[in-house]
């Protein structure tokens, strides 16, 4: 399970959500995201208002403000003990 927590009007959860839909296609099979809008939750808005976006993996904190393709890979191919697949290759540990 991919989680974002951002909030409308910024540009990096938007370059996040981007990335993360991209690549999430590509996995077989493929992880489920939520995206959550802290703004819609002042418990929320206190946590991650200030390092939106914020991507957690299975419930733990990934990244904050930006991340990389091959780094989001190799977060979930650790998270799935490289089990996962992309484009029919695997993932390399690296």
């Amino acid at each position: 399970m991919i989680t974002i927590y951002s909030r409308a009007g910024c540009h990096l959860c938007d370059e996040m959500k981007a990335l993360v839909e991209r690549l999430a296609r590509t996995l077989t099979p493929p992880p489920a995201i939520e995206i959550v809008d802290i703004s819609t939750d002042p418990d929320l808005e206190a946590r991650y208002g200030l390092e939106i976006p914020v991507l957690m993996i299975n419930g733990a904190k990934a990244a904050k403000y930006r991340v990389s393709e091959e780094e989001l890979r190799r977060m979930l191919n650790a998270r799935q003990g490289g089990q996962s697949r992309l484009g029919g290759q695997g993932w390399s540990r690296g």
